[in-house]
């Protein structure tokens, strides 16, 4: 046996330190349903099997990337490789949303260049203005401050912690945090980024808004956090009904959010479609981090 102060044992690796070399996640053997951990599969769907062209390249991507990564990350051990392939693929997922949040900007500026907002934002706006009542107007604005800077974090507070206690784990906190923080720094500099000028007050429902109208911060927020939330109750629903009951509801939850804005006023239609996809590709960019993290926390131990 070699004693602690030997050399050989400084540069020896524990068993289980890093990824094997070579590792191809392609090898990653399908395990029966009953034995994939309840919070990594949705239905019998195993979040660690990649099915699709593209998820693979992502996954394949990522994992030569921690491959490569600083030999002192390696010797942290799997755990800490997969929780480091989360990190990347995170800030990887998120440049690409803002790239496309510069890109729907240049969209809209083209846009407005050409035919101005007639095309598709003021006949939106007219068709909102003249189903309004006095009545329809209150019940929406009480909606529509459920996705406010209020309603919305209480909202994704309750949920998470509610998943957390339910797990006994700190996944739901994790994911939801990134989803959240990601979303409001994506709607900071969207409004930043393009500056654009809200629907005239003449045409809004009080109280109005000051900040800039694009992209809606309302509809990405509600995408964003009703999304994730949606994404957590799918790994713990069993039944098949009671997925496609959330989905639904959700969906719908978030189509309601983004058009209460327009039918009050406080952001035109492009703007809110543009929180939908924008919100829509944070959320798949969070998740497949949480799909790599997975994958990487079941490669084989790495021999001495």
């Amino acid at each position: 046996m070699v004693p602690p102060s030997h050399p050989a044992s400084q540069d020896a690796a524990p068993a289980d330190d890093g990824l094997p070399v070579g590792w191809d996640p392609r090898d990653l053997p399908e395990l029966p349903v009953a034995e994939v951990p309840e919070d990594e599969r949705i239905g019998n769907r195993d979040l660690a099997q990649w099915h699709t062209r593209p998820g693979r390249w992502v996954r394949d991507t990522i994992v030569n990337l921690v491959e490569h990564a600083p030999a002192r990350v390696q010797h942290w051990g799997r755990w800490s490789v997969a929780n480091a392939a989360l990190v990347v693929t995170v800030l990887l997922g998120g440049l690409l949303v803002l790239a496309l949040n510069a890109a729907a900007g240049e969209v809209y500026e083209a846009v407005v260049q050409r035919d101005g907002v007639a095309a598709f934002d003021q006949p939106a706006l007219d068709a909102a203005v003249a189903h309004r009542s006095p009545t329809l107007d209150a019940r929406v604005t009480d909606f529509t401050d459920i996705g406010g800077k209020v309603g919305m974090p209480i909202l994704a507070l309750v949920v998470t912690l509610a998943l957390a206690l339910s797990w006994r784990k700190w996944t739901p906190v994790i994911l939801m945090g990134v989803a959240a923080l990601g979303s409001i720094g994506l709607t900071i500099v969207g409004k930043d980024l393009i500056g654009r000028a809200r629907p005239p007050r003449s045409l809004a429902v009080p109280p109005y808004e000051s900040s800039a109208s694009f992209p809606s911060g309302h509809t990405l927020n509600a995408t964003v956090i009703i999304g994730m939330a949606t994404y957590l109750l799918l790994l713990r629903w069993s039944s098949r009904w009671a997925r496609v009951i959330t989905v639904t509801l959700a969906a719908t939850f978030v189509i309601a959010m983004g058009l209460s804005r327009v039918f009050l006023g406080h952001h035109w239609l492009t703007d809110v479609v543009a929180g939908w996809l924008l919100g829509l590709g944070w959320v798949v960019a969070v998740i497949t981090a949480h799909r790599v993290q997975i994958t990487l926390k079941r490669a084989p131990a790495k021999t001495a």
